[in-house]
């Protein structure tokens, strides 16, 4: 018997209120395989995935594989300058055509050296010349919209999909001053099957409430009473964000809880007292700080299971400082000391949503952003729910 039934599709109202009579979300939809099944489909199969930097890939041939979805992909620039996304699969036997990243001039299958072009077009397939009908231009590999936005990637298995830049207007202006397209990313880091559902690793990112209580001492500096929701709510955003103010300017994640890296130049006064946290669903979570940018990039794995993939973003003249290498290390091993202590909350937060004694919880005010997540949810929830279960009462 499906759980998506009309009365759970009811249920999700309790949550899209205002944040002083919202409940938080039904603890099954964090645990059910068949659910994140249905998120595949409504979410992860018609939203802009984000699936890297541009800046990666900077050179024509350079590539590099993600998964969206389940679907292994290829994320490659192109003869034109121009980044495309296909899908890695051969169109001959299905096998998997490159994986990791690489400098190519061409895709070949180690299988049966089916080769494609750049674009994902079919160049050659050996010993094809006597199947009937069988013409190269039928067998390319199929391809995913592109948009770039910030310098981040994003695809979207929808050809048609409407743009994706208009709908993160909201939060366009406090990046302005940072310039992300020239910005440089000095590597990412992996963490795998990390132990809860990639809601909780999204309302975990932009939870103002435990800033300086579960980080108590190392974010006393930006503490959750100075957590602010600017920019009202809006039906056609696809960007949740706060800002969180400064005890002092130019804060920083780390043991000095000082920026240790140049600040961006161009950062006005007010600029360099805060920081901004976003959500940009479902795979994306980006912050800011005066002296740095950051980014998780979220693919779950299964229902209770996530991979997440973190990136940090520099001006760069951070690298030219003579410091560079030490003042980053420090930088990043106070991230670190962030990453290991939401660990173990995210993971007891998993553990306690299996929980016979889970209820629908109540919000702080701030926890706003928590509220504008499930709008964006239930939203989408409501629009690619199974027909003839949409209302308990058969409407």
């Amino acid at each position: 018997m499906t759980m998506l039934t009309g009365e759970l599709l009811d249920s999700f109202e309790d949550s899209i209120t205002d944040v002083a009579t919202a409940v938080t979300l039904p603890p099954e939809i964090y645990t059910s395989e068949e659910f994140l099944a249905f998120e595949r489909r409504a979410l992860f199969e018609h939203e802009w995935c984000c699936v890297g930097v541009a800046s990666r890939i900077p050179e024509t041939g350079d590539w590099f594989t993600a998964t969206v979805s389940t679907e292994p992909i290829i994320v490659a620039r192109q003869r034109d300058g121009a980044i495309g996304a296909f899908s890695a699969i051969c169109r001959h036997r299905g096998m998997q055509v490159v994986e990791g990243e690489g400098n190519s001039r061409s895709f070949r299958c180690p299988y049966h050296h089916w080769s494609y072009r750049l674009d994902g077009r079919l160049m050659g397939a050996p010993a094809m010349e006597q199947t009937e009908g069988f013409d190269n231009d039928d067998w390319g590999l199929p391809s995913l919209a592109v948009e770039l936005w910030q310098g981040f990637i994003f695809v979207n298995f929808n050809p048609e999909a409407p743009p994706l830049a208009p709908t993160l207007e909201r939060y366009e202006p406090y990046l302005a001053n940072y310039e992300l397209d020239n910005c440089v990313c000095p590597g990412t880091f992996t963490l795998e099957d990390l132990p809860w559902n990639w809601k909780v690793m999204f309302e975990n990112f932009n939870d103002g409430y435990h800033a300086n209580r579960l980080h108590q001492v190392i974010q006393d500096f930006c503490p959750s009473e100075m957590a602010r929701f600017p920019v009202p709510w809006s039906d056609d955003s696809n960007v949740i964000f706060r800002e969180n103010g400064y005890t002092h300017i130019d804060g920083g994640f780390n043991a000095t809880r000082k920026a240790l890296l140049p600040v961006f130049p161009k950062l006005t006064e007010e600029e360099r007292w805060r920081s901004t946290f976003a959500l940009i669903p479902p795979t994306l979570c980006f912050g800011t700080a005066p002296d740095m940018a950051f980014f998780f990039i979220v693919r779950p794995t299964s229902a209770e299971t996530i991979d997440v993939e973190i990136g940090y973003l520099l001006h760069p003249t951070s690298l030219e400082h003579p410091m560079f290498d030490h003042l980053f290390q420090a930088s990043d091993d106070g991230v670190q000391i962030f990453v290991a202590q939401d660990q173990d909350a995210t993971t007891k937060v998993q553990r306690g949503l299996r929980s016979r004694f889970a209820v629908r919880g109540r919000y702080s005010w701030q926890e706003e952003s928590h509220v504008q997540f499930n709008r964006w949810l239930v939203q989408r929830y409501r629009q690619h729910w199974p027909t003839g279960t949409e209302s308990s009462d058969g409407a």
